[in-house]
């Protein structure tokens, strides 16, 4: 392929910002097709801890290891848990690891910095993606069309892409998580609950989660297994009647742990999906996909933007190789061979934790994670 190519990115998240930096090193200026009208228009989400395999060496290869590292918070990589008592069953400070926390916000903020300006049409909700008849793609926002040869989906779980490559969709995964933020200076009980990393509550079926985030930020989840229907419903209500069916849910905790709930900001409920483990497609010349696009899971391995990252990474080479689509069905390949463990680990993990005796198979996780 030759640098002259026109390549549409379908979404301006961490691992279509990566595939855009590293092809404007290659001197291939891609466009980025965002939905949000500015960088701060919705939550990003909370703290991501980038492996060194993956997330790191892509931030290395882009030019951004300094900038990752001024960024990042080795200080918060260390895990307790608690059972439904508030009885302190484990907790590790993590210092030593190498898996450094960085907010969503600020990771994709130093992405977005490292790109020409134009490269990133914010605003832009792509309507639709159709063959054309000169070969490559139009992509249409608006309504209006617009030539590519090559259109890549990094828009996640409800990617406009992937139905071009295959009719898989996401599964909901019969749990739902409810999220909730705290800042450190108005809540020091959370700020002490939950240490130098995040913190897990597991009960029978139920968990409470509280992760530390930059600038005194906390963010907080309250999960527990719904059916699919309820979990829509959730969707719909006022925050305070969430509230309400969550103090019903957890009954007798402890109030220590019960105070997530209470005194929380309300952001979001959050039904957990995930697509088929080693979900593969045809390759097609003048598409493909990266992230959870190819591979959603659930958060349960840690895994989800490291995989992004490295996509983009390898599908950055391969899309100026002289091989062509060779090369794209080669790193389709690899990325889908990458990810089933990470997506097996992340099923496996949601499916122990909600359940019955959750709180002893992840004691049991953290010290195996100890012993290795």
């Amino acid at each position: 392929m030759t640098t002259n190519l026109r390549i549409a990115i379908v979404g301006g998240g961490p691992g279509g910002l990566m595939l855009a930096r590293l092809l404007q090193m290659r001197g291939v200026a891609a466009t980025v097709f965002e939905r949000d009208s500015h960088a701060d228009e919705r939550p990003q989400g909370g703290s991501l801890d980038l492996h060194a395999e993956t997330g790191q060496r892509a931030m290395a290869l882009a030019g951004l290891e300094a900038a990752f590292r001024a960024a990042a918070r080795p200080e918060d990589q260390g895990d307790r848990l608690y059972d439904a008592s508030g009885r302190l069953l484990f907790d590790r400070d993590g210092s030593g690891d190498n898996r450094p926390e960085i907010d969503r916000t600020v990771l994709r903020q130093i992405l977005l910095d490292s790109l020409d300006p134009g490269i990133v049409r914010w605003g832009s909700k792509v309507d639709a993606i159709e063959p054309a008849a000169a070969g490559g793609y139009a992509v249409a926002v608006d309504g209006l069309p617009e030539h590519f040869d090559v259109v890549v989906g990094a828009d996640g779980a409800w990617s406009r892409v992937r139905p071009l490559l295959t009719d898989a969709v996401p599964i909901y995964e019969g749990a739902t998580l409810v999220e909730f933020g705290f800042d450190t200076a108005r809540h020091p009980a959370v700020d002490a609950l939950v240490g130098g990393g995040k913190m897990f509550a597991v009960g029978d079926n139920r968990m409470l989660i509280a992760q530390r985030n930059g600038h005194g930020h906390i963010r907080g989840y309250a999960g527990l297994r719904l059916d699919e229907a309820e979990a829509r419903r959730w969707m719909e209500m006022a925050p305070q009647a969430v509230r309400a069916r969550l103090r019903d849910a957890f009954v007798g905790w402890a109030p220590a742990l019960t105070d997530l709930i209470d005194s929380g900001d309300f952001i979001g409920v959050r039904p957990l999906h995930a697509l088929p483990v080693g979900l593969s497609w045809p390759t097609r010349p003048g598409v493909t996909l990266l992230g959870d696009a190819a591979h959603l899971m659930s958060p349960f391995s840690g895994e989800g933007v490291n995989l992004a990252l490295a996509d983009a990474a390898d599908l950055a080479e391969a899309l100026v190789s002289p091989a062509e689509w060779e090369a794209v069905a080669a790193c389709e390949a690899t990325m889908i061979a990458r990810a089933v463990p990470a997506a097996e680990g992340a099923a496996a993990g949601l499916e122990v934790t909600l359940s019955s005796d959750g709180v002893n198979a992840v004691l049991d996780h953290y010290r195996e994670r100890v012993a290795a």
